[in-house]
């Protein structure tokens, strides 16, 4: 090296080099890490933020709980209806984990609505009757929107009938015809039509800005900690459902239920098979990309993910696990046992009402009318007099809404509401519980006819 530096002038360009690289290697780092941070703005101010905040405050609102006398002498149970088991296209679910689902959720009976086979709605290929002390109600999903429930052992229906004989054929056999995704047309005008959803979470989940990608920033950094309230975003007012639901009732008798259209099939699993390759794919099952490994992504494998065995599930999240989805809403039932017979005699009048029970029990919650001498509960007639009262009682504080022929009349704060109507119609309550600051809807309750 010389002296005055000039056999270094190589080396100090190197430097110069490298010095460079690493300072736009920093700078595309940190713009990486500025655009992720970006994507996730939502989901962390949910994590550290919001949903600690609505934690808090369901707890809450849970400890306020008191117990309701029940005045209306009716018996409750509480399940769900719109259901999928491993006999549907797009769910694994074998019967005896549904059965496991509904006792971690603490439910009475469930009504399952299958996707037909080849075509066929075959009602001997469900459980039915009380199994572990939970009622199963065979149902299947069929051609436009048409839900049946309690249809006889030993029918199959075919989803090639054409729609009105369908419906005769199902209320000729026992069942009852409900409607499901009411956000779809539908044929409003059948007779033998006995009820309708007024809320289904795929129909919200379909509303889901950005879809299911939309929702990957909460999958990915709320999903762990805090997963009711991820599966909380999806839920969106049902107001057009419920102006459906009025319009029709102005004229007929629509029992209004909830979906919770369970499938335990949102989500995504990667699994190592005997072929030596990573295959991803959704619950549902449907395969979404397969990778062969070779010399190189085989040991990062196992780096990332341990041992590698055929079959073996490599990691898995899951979104909608059945028993979330059978706590998310619940459709309350005022029948006398716990029977497919009864059960379907109170869907039929309509000693209905649904609660979002994810956020608190409401079971207990009572809506009735009387006059002094007769009594009714929702679904049900009593004459009109000027002795009429009509009474809202809740295990929680909250807001009532006295809705008459689809006008809101009335509302008012507390745990319990008496309230004289002026006049003939189908009145119905809705209650909303507060969550900060916020007036959440918690119970949508069928209506009381007044003639």
């Amino acid at each position: 090296m010389k002296r005055d530096g000039t056999a270094a002038a190589p080396r100090k360009k190197w430097r110069v080099v490298l010095g460079r690289l690493f300072r736009w290697g920093c700078c595309f780092l940190l713009l990486v890490a500025l655009v992720v941070l970006f994507w996730l703005r939502g989901a962390l101010y949910d994590h550290f933020v919001r949903f600690p905040q609505e934690e808090a405050a369901w707890r809450a609102l849970r400890a306020e709980r008191q117990a309701v006398t029940n005045l209306a002498g009716w018996p409750e149970y509480r399940g769900i209806l719109h259901s999928h088991s491993h006999l549907s296209h797009d769910s694994e679910m074998p019967f005896e984990d549904i059965l496991k689902a509904l006792d971690v959720a603490g439910l009475d009976f469930i009504g399952l609505s299958d996707h037909c086979t080849d075509g066929r709605a075959d009602f001997n290929a469900q459980w039915r009757g009380l199994h572990g002390g939970k009622l199963f109600i065979p149902g299947f999903e069929m051609r436009d929107g048409v839900m049946p429930f309690g249809v006889a052992a030993g029918v199959v229906l075919s989803n090639r009938t054409e729609l009105s004989l369908l419906a005769r054929q199902i209320v000729s056999n026992g069942g009852v015809l409900f409607f499901a995704h009411p956000e779809e047309p539908r044929a409003w005008e059948l007779p033998e039509l006995t009820g309708m959803e007024i809320y289904n979470i795929h129909s919200d989940l379909k509303q889901l800005r950005g879809g299911l990608p939309g929702l990957l920033p909460q999958v990915l950094v709320n999903l762990r900690r805090y997963p009711d309230h991820v599966y909380r975003k999806l839920f969106r007012r049902p107001t057009p459902f419920l102006q459906r639901w009025d319009e029709l009732n102005l004229t007929r008798h629509i029992t209004g239920t909830a979906g919770n259209d369970c499938h335990q099939n949102v989500g995504v699993r990667a699994l190592y098979t005997a072929a030596d390759t990573i295959r991803i794919e959704d619950p549902s099952p449907q395969v979404l990309a397969e990778f062969s490994l070779n010399w190189l992504t085989r040991p990062l494998a196992r780096l990332l993910f341990g041992r590698l065995e055929a079959n073996r599930k490599l990691f898995h999240l899951q979104l909608d696990p059945y028993e979330r989805s059978a706590r998310f809403v619940n459709t309350h039932v005022l029948a006398h046992e716990l029977s497919e017979a009864a059960v379907l005699e109170a869907l039929r009048a309509g000693r209905v009402f649904i609660g979002f029970d994810m956020i608190a029990d409401s079971s207990g919650f009572r809506w009735f009318a009387d006059n002094g001498t007769e009594r009714a509960v929702m679904g049900e007639a009593l004459p009109f007099t000027t002795a009429t009262r009509l009474h809202a009682l809740s295990p929680l504080p909250g807001r009532f809404s006295i809705w008459r022929n689809g006008v809101l009349l009335q509302q008012q704060e507390g745990r319990r509401w008496e309230w004289t109507p002026s006049r003939p119609g189908k009145y119905r309550v809705e209650v909303e519980v507060k969550i900060g600051s916020e007036w959440v809807p918690w119970v949508y309750a069928n209506p009381i006819e007044l003639k």
